[in-house]
């Protein structure tokens, strides 16, 4: 008898699923390019954020004309821009820019458009259809002319000027998104089940109907940061994105117009092009093993 216990006790830490970090710990096990994208994101990232810390941005954008296109070496280890500024500190506190506005942008639009989103999926009727006449008028606007007028009329731009000019617009996506997939939660019997239990309407949306949504979360989540960096250094390079005397991954790319820096100055562009490339590469790895943990998650219960 006693034996028959012991064996059981043995058995049953087995049957039970892995959840949470254990979960994703397995999944990432299994890709090991999402461990050498993890690794390689989180260098950079500490590179950057460290590497800002101890630049002073006043210095870095001094204009030097003495040192225009100085080359790569000496007094500037990645060289000069046109007018005389360090590349490698501007890279650094570019990319430090660009992250934080990808990343606020993100983390503020995703708040807004899933919570919006889920919202009005779940209570439907005369609810959702305001909700979702507002989410129609606001995607049929040509909202990146709207973003660079907002840019041009606004006094005292910056950063975070920025950053909710972006949040105010981007978020409708998600909310048709989440709001479609919250139609179909609601009609299965977990739902109706709590209803007739009396668990209150937040708890079912964000307890009970939320979870169930998190694969899709965390791959909105994972493409729309990669995305948002990417529309932050495409205004940028534009022109109609951050202050000329803040440092941007796209201000320096934007020196690639100029067909001879293009042909022969390659060190002012290639850096920011291929820290751009490596970051989002990065990322779109490691959203890949976060779908797939929570997605095995799901099947686990």
């Amino acid at each position: 008898m006693d034996k028959n216990k012991e064996n059981v006790a043995v058995a049953v830490p087995e049957t039970i699923p892995p959840m949470g970090f254990r979960m994703i710990a397995r999944e990432f096990k299994k890709d090991k390019l999402a461990i050498f994208s993890l690794v390689l994101l989180v260098a950079i990232l500490l590179v950057v954020f460290i590497g800002a810390l101890l630049t002073d941005q006043d210095k870095v954008m001094t204009v030097s004309i003495l040192d225009k296109y100085a080359e790569p070496g000496g007094n500037f280890i990645l060289g000069a821009d046109e007018g005389g500024r360090d590349v490698l500190g501007q890279l650094i506190i570019g990319a430090r820019n660009s992250v934080v506005i990808g990343f606020a942008i993100t983390i503020l639009t995703s708040i807004i458009g899933v919570g919006i989103g889920i919202v009005s999926g779940y209570y439907g009727g005369m609810f959702d259809n305001a909700v979702m006449r507002v989410v129609d008028f606001i995607m049929i606007l040509p909202i990146m002319m709207i973003i660079i007028v907002f840019v041009t009329i606004i006094p005292n731009y910056n950063v975070w000027s920025f950053v909710g000019i972006m949040s105010a617009f981007y978020w409708v996506a998600k909310a048709r998104l989440f709001r479609s997939k919250t139609l179909s939660e609601v009609r299965r019997d977990y739902v109706s089940a709590s209803k007739t239990l009396g668990t209150s309407d937040f708890k079912i949306m964000f307890r009970e109907i939320m979870p169930n949504l998190s694969s899709l979360i965390i791959t909105n989540l994972t493409i729309n940061f990669a995305a948002n960096i990417g529309i932050e250094t495409t205004l940028t390079f534009l022109g109609f994105g951050l202050p000329t005397n803040v440092p941007s991954l796209g201000t320096l790319i934007g020196y690639a117009s100029n067909g001879d820096v293009l042909a022969n100055k390659t060190w002012i562009w290639v850096p920011a092009s291929v820290l751009i490339l490596v970051m989002m590469l990065c990322i779109n790895y490691i959203g890949q093993a976060f779908k797939r943990s929570a997605d095995a998650r799901q099947r686990l219960g």
